[in-house]
């Protein structure tokens, strides 16, 4: 699966999503596009998903129709999402062209 990772996104956590390719929305040069854009932009070059920790996207897009997938995580912070990362690993490997989840990463 062709990944994007939004600004927010922990780029160590790529390791451990084994099979998948992946980008930064700044390597892709849309480190300033806002939710809408990036989301247009990745489908209209073939990314598959957008993972991201921005919590407020569903409510700030309308994501019916979409055919990327949007997966958010619940934390942004890698020390906090390392012990967790299989929660992550696994969300990426369940999820399908225009679905929506979010995987909550417990404070510890």
């Amino acid at each position: 699966m062709l990944i994007l990772f939004d600004q927010a996104t922990p780029v160590p956590l790529r390791p451990y999503l084994k099979g998948h390719t992946f980008r930064t929305a700044a390597q892709q040069g849309w480190d300033r596009f806002r939710n809408g854009d990036l989301l247009n932009a990745a489908e209209e070059v073939g990314f598959e998903m957008l993972l991201t920790t921005d919590k407020n996207m569903r409510y700030q897009q309308n994501l019916a129709g979409r055919r990327i997938a949007v997966l958010v995580l619940g934390q942004q912070q890698w020390n906090l999402l390392r012990p967790h990362v299989q929660l992550a690993a696994d969300a990426v490997n369940a999820a399908v062209p225009g679905s929506y989840s979010e995987v909550e990463i417990p404070f510890e």
